[in-house]
């Protein structure tokens, strides 16, 4: 029998994947012989034939991009019961819920979120759990205290029957054999759990619906005359740990850092450093995880998975955090929103792990501390005093920070006895002003810039030559709540477009950390893949308003019939979709998934990726800057019995200007072709059954919208938008018009 100290942590176990790549290099070569096609008769066409060129060119750089990514896919098998054994101590890790609106994020999920982090199954003293409130709620702090009592009895509940879904809003919700046990004991307790909770979720919707819990006098005082944006700092202690026992509550902590009108907060990467550091002064634990206030813990064994990597011998100096998956509970079926992201992280997820690994995902992280005070994988071993002083000098004028920052470089934890010795300096760092004249935010803690804070910080860490490792443990680790609204799915994208575009045209772009880094070749590939989603809506655009184009003006931008290139661009599209549908089918999902997923393909790039791209435009002609707009959280998107689930939703957002045209634009040039109101062809081709179909087949993928033209209420289209769109197309009409007669 294997010794356990000699048996690895983990195992990398390459995936077989031969198929797929024959299916990715047929499809490249298929779109590469498109390309010269297209550009050995670029003489013989017009202005349509060389913007398709175009705009296939950079479907085919894409694609390249893709195949980099996905060539070497690997899993990541941890033997957390090998932890157990090798390691004598565990160590510790400070849990980080970030929060910014009562409202968008209801306290109810927070509460969740941080009942299943102080449940989890890990020693109890090893812990500690910050609650990060940038919406400085009263109600958030209300819903936090209240919670901490039930904790002490939903805690002990949790381990002594082993429970496996510790949210209790998630675990009530199912019988009580699915998750416990029979006995006549456990049903008495599962029973008094449940009333417990019952009073818990009253008592903070009571609060909720009041807007205060109760006067601003007492622990709420300091919550008065405060603003959202214009408030000092505020630490409570909510739960102290104070005699270090395993079965005792693990540390709780409310902040809400001060804000102040004329000082920059940098949103969530500013919140998250706040964190870093009061975490530091309090705890310092060598580890810290960080999740988003719907993500609760779905596997109580999940920080023992994700220590497997960080700490194995191997390892341990090379790999700087390790990343879960998203996974979403209760998603509508069928992924009408095409953001439950499953074939995504199954595939390309999958293809970064064996590269240099995952992209930071924001949420479901474990982050070692001395990675994002910025030490680099080959410092870890020879952290010396001059080091140390050279990362900490510009950590802040905090002394009490900047001893807690040295003794993390050097691995040691000499945390207070008390938290509450902590308090008067944890306020100075707490506050609006610390970071100026600092490396906060550039060279130390998550990275400014960007509102997508977590890309960007992990790009940096990758560029420091650090890895990442992406564990799917079996159940998943967390569990989210995934937008189940077009103005929600849309906020969503049009975010992620614009912090990834800001990050592209910086000084972080992924080009630069590789040649003056330690980013590796293909990793940098991978980053462009995701970096240039915002940019994808040029061609795409353009390709889409093609058809149209020549159905007006009777011209054609397809290959005819009698030409060989015409069956190219069929066998590619047959082939692309017949393999993302297996790709689909193979994960769980069902043909109507595949479908929704590849029209909100369509209507994201257009709508959403759009004006996160003039967002980014703005902030560079300075003409505005980039918001980080709160994605609306919702505990009920898991109703499958709504009959409104899963319809699309508009609102008053001219994000939903440009799909509206694009979609009158074909109807448009469908009636122009059927009714044979076309000008004659001039060089005796012109639009055919390719353009047709093309036409049709945006038609198909802006659906959602063709029924929103006709509906009420939040499913439908906005007249203002309707008049606004059909002027936008009645002026490409006119534009194709003139340039027929020109």
């Amino acid at each position: 029998m294997a010794n356990p100290i000699a048996l690895p942590l983990y195992e990398k176990i390459p995936r077989k994947n031969t198929l797929q790549r024959l299916f990715d290099i047929l499809i490249f070569f298929l779109l590469l012989s498109l390309l010269i096609y297209r550009f050995l008769f670029l003489k013989n066409h017009g202005l349509t034939w060389l913007l398709a060129f175009l705009c296939e060119s950079w479907f085919t750089f894409t694609w390249a991009l893709v195949i980099s990514t996905k060539w070497n896919p690997v899993d990541y098998k941890t033997h957390p019961d090998r932890l157990l054994q090798r390691v004598p101590e565990l160590p510790s890790v400070d849990m980080f819920v970030t929060t910014a609106d009562p409202v968008l994020e209801p306290p109810i999920i927070t509460v969740n979120t941080v009942l299943s982090l102080l449940a989890i199954d890990y020693p109890a003293h090893k812990l500690a759990c910050y609650v990060s409130d940038d919406g400085c709620s009263p109600i958030t702090y209300y819903s936090l205290v209240e919670a901490s009592k039930f904790a002490k009895l939903w805690v002990p509940f949790c381990k002594k029957y082993n429970i496996h879904v510790r949210a209790p809003f998630r675990y009530f919700s199912s019988n009580p054999q699915t998750f416990g046990g029979s006995s006549s004991d456990f049903q008495q307790e599962w029973k008094r759990m449940k009333d417990e909770y019952e009073r818990l979720s009253h008592k903070i919707e009571d609060a909720v619906q009041k807007s205060v819990p109760s006067d601003f006098t007492g622990d709420f005082a300091e919550f008065s005359n405060t603003e959202r944006k214009n408030h000092p700092a505020i630490i409570k202690v909510i739960w102290e740990n104070k005699t270090s026992l395993l079965d005792e509550l693990s540390h709780l902590v409310y902040i809400s850092r001060e804000k102040r009108p004329n000082h920059p907060h940098h949103y969530k990467a500013g919140a998250m450093n706040v964190l870093a550091r009061v975490s530091g002064l309090m705890t310092n634990a060598p580890y810290m995880l960080n999740v988003d206030c719907d993500m609760f813990v779905n596997n109580p064994k999940t920080a023992l998975h994700a220590m497997c990597p960080l700490l194995d011998s191997k390892s341990e100096n090379k790999i700087a955090f390790s990343q879960f998956p998203q996974v979403f509970y209760g998603g509508l079926k069928d992924d009408p929103y095409g953001n439950q992201l499953v074939v995504l992280f199954k595939y390309m997820g999958h293809g970064l792990a064996g590269l240099q690994g995952p992209f930071y995902g924001g949420t479901g992280c474990f982050h070692s501390r001395k990675v994002i005070y910025g030490l680099s994988p080959d410092d870890v071993d020879s952290v010396n005093e001059k080091m140390a002083n050279n990362i900490l000098s510009n950590f802040g004028s905090s002394k009490e920070l900047i001893k807690s920052g040295a003794n993390a470089l050097k691995g040691k934890t000499d945390p207070p006895s008390n938290l509450s010795n902590s308090i008067q300096a944890s306020y100075q760092v707490s506050g609006s002003g610390y970071e100026y004249g600092t490396n906060w935010g550039t060279k130390v803690g998550w990275k400014y810039g960007s509102t997508v804070e977590d890309v960007h910080t992990g790009l940096m860490i990758h560029k420091r030559g650090w890895r990442s490792a992406l564990l799917s443990p079996n159940p998943p680790a967390f569990l989210g709540c995934a937008p189940s609204g077009g103005p929600s799915a849309a906020t969503q994208q049009k975010r992620w477009a614009t912090g990834l575009l800001e990050i592209l045209f910086s000084k972080s772009c992924p080009i630069f950390a590789t040649l003056f880094g330690e980013l590796q070749f293909r990793q940098c590939l991978a980053y462009l893949w995701i970096l240039m989603w915002g940019l994808r809506f040029i061609p795409e655009l353009c390709y889409a308003a093609l058809p149209a184009y020549c159905l007006i003006t009777n011209s054609h931008f397809l290959p005819k019939v009698q030409e060989p290139a015409l069956y190219v661009l069929a066998a590619i599209f047959i082939i692309y979709n017949v393999y993302t549908l297996s790709e689909y089918l193979r994960s769980g999902q069902s043909v109507q998934a595949w479908w929704n997923n590849q029209r909100m393909s369509r209507i994201n790039t257009t709508n959403a990726w759009l004006f996160g791209f003039l967002s980014v435009i703005f902030k560079l002609l300075g003409i505005s800057e980039t918001v980080f707009e709160v994605t609306q959280k919702d505990q009920s998107s898991d109703d499958a019995s709504d009959a409104e689930a899963g319809r699309f939703t508009f609102n008053e957002s001219p994000i939903f200007l440009p799909g509206t045209t694009i979609l009158v634009v074909h109807l448009t040039a469908l009636v122009v072709s059927l009714l044979k109101l076309q000008p004659p062809a001039r060089d005796g081709h012109g639009s055919g059954l390719g353009e047709v179909f093309c036409s049709v087949y945006l038609v198909l993928c802006f659906w959602p919208f063709l029924k929103g033209l006709f509906g009420k209420g939040r499913h439908g289209i906005p007249s203002s938008t309707i008049c606004k769109s059909t002027a936008l197309a009645l002026l490409f009409v006119y534009f194709c018009r003139r340039a027929t007669i020109g």
